[in-house]
């Protein structure tokens, strides 16, 4: 009971420290700084992840919007038959090894042998999500249809389509669902990450609080406060509200949910802004670990591993991301990077033209890509005057398209492989045959007498 009323307590008690903090808090406090040009918005609430079947998904990583996997209460279930348990089963195992279509394939045989698996509908559409497929909602809604009380699927329907840029929608379906199920902690939330993907921080807030008195023990609206404050660069009160999710005040006030992957997340990108790399370093590994499906987490974390010397370290953390979103643009780019800094040069070039045939606008790539030509011994097909020659090219495009005032080494990298183009040419100058001078005309020979 003394578990449940602190939890009641939570919504009202951030709502005194964000007055004490700054009031009005929704605003921004007067007087204070510009904000940094930081971004407001790190990611969508994370994809749904595929479910273990009935109550053994209790044990298991969970979506940290969605609620325990087990049959609501009231609704008319039952289990999978036993051919699609079997197939389920694989479908599993194979998004546990990052083998998207092949999950894809399993989950679409297990609802093929049991057409009212629920659970099987729902991991299908998870995977289509990851895969970027419109035929995703159909399965999410498939899965609701066939129990209208299975609020993850509701959730994953909305999330899917938030992600996909279509806020509006999102919302419309989520108001006409609390409308079916006004006393659903998880719709009612969703809503208010929806609300604060609108920029609409006070419903947000307030519809964030009404899903904790529906169920106080709901962390997937405590983290909507805590992202919402982020989005709005309220860092010290997203931290706060992180703090009584994940460590909490004592032994009074415990934490409300330690192994919130999206919490670590979090804290993760505000410490990441704040220098403190140790910490953001300590919380992406730590989301990566309860979350391996993470991709976000994955490229943060890859990322501090390239800074630090650590390639080879990096190298299969990025690889398992592809796995999970083979269209990811920036880990195409950072395994380019790793497999640069760990010499396999023909490699490296292969993930920089991939990213620049996907968008050909992206600065960092022909960075990336002079580096590559100037320092590789040797690049496949090109000689050592090509590379530098392509090396400045690349650097040079790199200046067009970078922002004017961010600061960069590019220069000195330009003026480096100009002065070894030069040298070159210089080399090739002496080496060259010189011809040989015509001997000069004999004389006239005097005249005689």
């Amino acid at each position: 009971m003394m578990h449940q009323r602190l939890f009641a307590a939570w919504p009202a008690f951030v709502v005194a420290v964000a007055s004490a903090v700054c009031a009005p808090v929704l605003v921004g406090c007067e007087g204070s700084k510009p904000t940094p040009q930081a971004p407001v918005q790190p990611y969508y609430p994370p994809q749904p992840m595929p479910m273990l079947p009935g109550a053994a998904a209790a044990n298991a990583p969970q979506p940290q919007y969605g609620v325990v996997d087990v049959p609501p209460a009231g609704a008319d279930t039952k289990k999978m038959n036993t051919r699609a348990t079997a197939a389920y089963a694989q479908g599993l195992t194979a998004f546990k090894n990052g083998e998207l279509k092949q999950a894809e394939t399993f989950f679409a045989q297990a609802t093929a042998a049991d057409p009212q698996a629920y659970q099987a509908h729902y991991s299908l559409g998870a995977v289509r999500a990851r895969m970027g497929k419109r035929s995703a909602l159909d399965s999410f809604r498939r899965a609701f249809d066939i129990v209208p009380e299975y609020d993850r699927a509701v959730v994953a329907h909305a999330m899917f389509q938030a992600k996909s840029g279509e806020l509006s929608a999102a919302d419309s379906f989520l108001v006409r669902r609390r409308g079916k199920r006004p006393k659903s902690a998880a719709i009612t939330a969703a809503l208010a990450e929806v609300k604060s993907l609108q920029r609409d921080s006070a419903s947000a807030q307030e519809l964030a609080q009404q899903a904790l008195k529906l169920d106080p023990t709901f962390s997937p609206a405590m983290m909507t406060i805590a992202r919402d404050h982020y989005r709005n660069r309220r860092l010290d009160l997203s931290l706060y509200a992180l703090r009584a999710i994940l460590d909490g005040f004592g032994a009074g006030d415990p934490a409300r949910d330690k192994n919130n992957a999206e919490a670590h997340l979090l804290r993760a990108f505000i410490f990441a802004e704040q220098d403190n790399r140790i910490g953001a370093m300590a919380s992406f590994k730590r989301a990566l670990s309860l979350r391996p499906d993470m991709v976000v987490a994955r490229l943060r974390y890859a990322t501090y591993l390239l800074e630090s010397g650590a390639a080879a370290e990096a190298l299969p953390i990025l690889k398992k991301a592809l796995k999970y979103e083979p269209e990811n643009v920036a880990a195409h780019l950072s395994l380019g990077d790793a497999y640069r800094l760990t010499q396999d040069y023909q490699k490296a070039k292969q993930e920089f033209d991939w990213v620049k045939g996907r968008d050909s606008s992206m600065p960092q790539v022909y960075y990336n890509l002079g580096l590559l030509y100037l320092f590789a011994p040797k690049v496949a097909g090109m000689n050592e005057k090509q590379q530098v020659t392509a090396a400045i090219n690349a650097f040079t495009r790199f200046k067009e398209l970078r922002p004017k005032s961010e600061r960069s080494d590019v220069d000195q990298l330009l003026s480096r492989a100009n002065l070894k183009k030069a040298e070159i040419e210089a080399i090739e100058a002496a080496n060259k045959p010189q011809p040989v001078p015509a001997p000069a005309p004999a004389p006239a020979p005097a005249p005689a007498g």
